[in-house]
Order: C-alpha cells, then structure tokens, then sequence
C-alpha cells in the first residue's frame, strides 16, 4: 500500500458501516488500520449477503486493505495488547454507543495519558453528550427523527398516512458521516503533526444530516417549495425524459424555476412558450405540469441519441445524464479509464468487485491494498510485532483472549 497517509496508523474499532467507511478511506490512502473485532461475533457485516468464498461482499467494500485481530476486551490480557496497540496509534476509531469504550478504559480520557499526539473519533447517532446520547441510532431512524424523511416526503407529495410509500432508501447518515468523520480527523491530525497534541473529535449522525441538507436553511425558516419557485435550485426536481431511442436521460434543471423555463423556452425554439397563459408563472407551471412535460417530452423524442440532445441542451448552459445501471456506467468506457472498479480476490478463486478511489493525487499515488482478513487472521502477525512470544501467543489462544473464525 501507499498514499498520502503511509506511516499512520490507526485502530479501528469500528463495525457495520458508518465507521469502516471513514477508516476504509484512511486505509485507501495508505495507513496502516488494524480493525479491532469480538472473538465470536466479529464484524456483523461479516453476515451481509452476497457471500463469495470467505467474504461478504459487503463487508469487503468497507475494509479491504485492513488487518483483523479478533479479542476479548473481556479479559485483563486482551485489553493490555489493545492499549499496546494504542500505544504509538496516530487515529484511534469507535462507533460504540457513547461510553462503551471507558468501561474498559479504552476511552479518550484514558488513552490521551499514555498517548498525547493520538485523534479519538468517536462517531454516534447523536453525539457523546446531550438527551440522546445513549440512543442506538441506525440511518433510517436518524433520518426520520432529523427530518430528512419528512423533507423528501414532503418535497414528492407522499402523504404522511400513505405508510406502503414512505421507504428508507440508502444509508444517507452512515456514509455521509463516515465522510464527515474523515475530513475532521485530517484537520486534527495536521493540527497534532504541528502542537504535538491530538484531540476527541465527536461526530453525530443527526447533525451531520442537518449539516448535508442542502434544503436545511428553507426548512429553517419554514418554506414550503410546493407552492412557488423552488429553492434549492431545483435538482430534486429535475425531469426524466424519454428519446426516440427508448433511452431515458435526465436534464439537471426543473423548467418550474423561472430562469430554467426560460432556457428551456430557447433550447427547444419554443418562445411562444413563454407567453403561454398555462405556464406564465412558477405556481401554474406546477399546477399544469403534466402539460409541460409533454410539451419537453414531445421535443425530446425527435432526438436520436443522446449526444444530440446534449448538444443543444448545452447551448443555454443545462447538463444531460443518460439513465443508466451502476454497473453499466462503472463498466463502460468512462469507468475502465478512471479505474472506477478494484477486483478483490474472495479466497476461493474468485473475485468480488467493490469501487475504486473517488480521488486522484498529482504527486502521491494510492496504491490501496487488496489484503482481506478473516476474523482474526492477523491475530499472530500483529502480536509478534507488539513483542509477544509464541508461547506467549499460544497461550492466549488457549485462554480465549484472542480467537480466529470465518465470521
């Protein structure tokens, strides 16, 4: 492995997604993460289908590239090597309910005595202090109760009542943080690398919602984007049109914003429908949209392919996307070039894709590793390098302090 981050080390006690996703980055731009898990139940990502050979697909676009030691923070010896390990770490990771780590005395205010230079992310659904602090929070829940959900069904016109409708989708809050939780442990690790001194960072799914809630300050005032013109510059709204072809394609712009129907107007040669009395203002263009759409729909369909219409969606500075599958796109020209898709081998002589690097360094090149580790496989490498003899090793094995299994 290499990357802007070799040399760091961090110990990941993270599990499911919000946490191995931040800590999988770290990991993709080169530090070294050793993923700390339960000597029986390990990593529940472990479980999550599909399965090829050893590994949940799952599990392996969140840490590929890890070491796995597997202990029991139960006993005396298993948190001794713990604190071993914390001892020289750069970043130390958990997403435990807030206080989880401090019965074992692996929490900040006792690893900042040994390790004064070490960045403590703790990540919860709503922080370490505060009214909710011991909540278990997953992404559905976080977005129901910080109001993302009532935003979107809002926004789509689902009613409230209409229970067979009002779906999840992805996990919003648990990547969205996982990010958030990056970007401030690189700020807190630049900030040590020049005091010599880390920092707790505590990082809160539901405030991360609001933060990445690009309707947050309309909602905050108490607007209604139902009624006039819309207010996040309308990508919510943007329309799905239909070619000649059979190809759908998406035009990043809704023609209910006032300065968007205009370039519409020019971009389908179509003035006259500026002065039309159905679709004069933002109100009535909502009110007769199905109308409108027809008439983009209708233009939409004389275009042959979708570089056409490109071009002269183009000329009044719009953007089109073609409607495509994940792994169509990622698989297609554009994907082989950036290296959108890595190959992880499952253990059993076959491959499980995850994603690639969304980024690319000028200077630095990420070269992720590819390792993947059954639950505690790395358990001898990791304490032969703290020190720890065989017998001593074996011993532990005996004991149960340490433990290996597939998941």
């Amino acid at each position: 492995m290499s990357g802007p981050l070799t040399g760091i080390k961090v110990i990941d006690f993270t599990r499911v997604l919000a946490g191995p996703h931040f800590t999988k980055m770290l990991s993709d731009m080169g530090a070294d993460v050793i993923k700390i898990e339960h000597p029986e139940t390990g990593d529940l990502a472990r479980m999550g289908a599909p399965i090829s050979g050893n590994f949940s697909h799952y599990f392996v676009q969140q840490n590929a590239g890890k070491k796995c030691i597997s202990l029991d923070l139960n006993k005396p010896e298993g948190r001794d090597i713990v604190k071993k390990l914390c001892r020289d770490a750069d970043i130390i990771a958990e997403n435990f309910r807030p206080g989880t780590l401090s019965a074992f005395d692996l929490d900040y205010k006792n690893i900042k005595l040994f390790n004064k230079k070490v960045v403590y992310v703790s990540i919860s659904g709503y922080g370490q202090l505060g009214p909710l602090r011991g909540r278990a929070a997953f992404a559905p829940t976080v977005h129901a109760e910080c109001g993302t959900a009532h935003t979107k069904f809002k926004h789509v016109g689902t009613d409230l009542n209409d229970f067979n409708n009002m779906q999840s989708d992805f996990s919003h809050a648990d990547v969205y943080t996982g990010l958030e939780a990056a970007v401030s442990c690189l700020a807190a690790l630049h900030n040590a690398a020049k005091t010599g001194l880390g920092q707790h960072i505590d990082v809160s799914l539901a405030a991360t919602m609001i933060a990445v809630n690009e309707r947050a300050h309309a909602e905050l005032a108490g607007m209604d984007d139902r009624e006039d013109e819309p207010y996040a510059l309308s990508a919510p709204d943007s329309p799905y049109i239909k070619l000649s072809t059979g190809d759908i394609a998406v035009i990043a712009a809704s023609p209910i914003l006032g300065v968007v129907f205009l370039r519409y107007a020019r971009m389908m040669r179509r003035l006259d429908l500026i002065e039309n009395p159905l679709f004069k203002t933002a109100k009535l263009r909502r009110k007769n949209y199905k109308l409108l759409m027809k008439e983009v729909n209708d233009w939409a369909s004389t275009f042959r392919t979708i570089e056409d219409l490109e071009a002269q969606v183009g000329e009044v500075g719009l953007a089109v996307g073609k409607l495509n599958s994940m792994k169509e796109f990622a698989e297609g020209e554009w994907g082989t070039h950036w290296e959108a898709i890595r190959n992880i081998e499952d253990g059993e002589g076959g491959t499980i894709k995850i994603p690639g690097l969304p980024w690319k360094f000028s200077k630095t090149k990420c070269k992720p590793g590819n390792h993947m580790a059954t639950r505690g496989m790395d358990n001898k490498n990791i304490l032969k390098e703290l020190g720890y003899t065989k017998k001593e090793i074996d011993d532990f094995y005996k004991k149960e302090v340490i433990a290996e299994g597939i998941f």
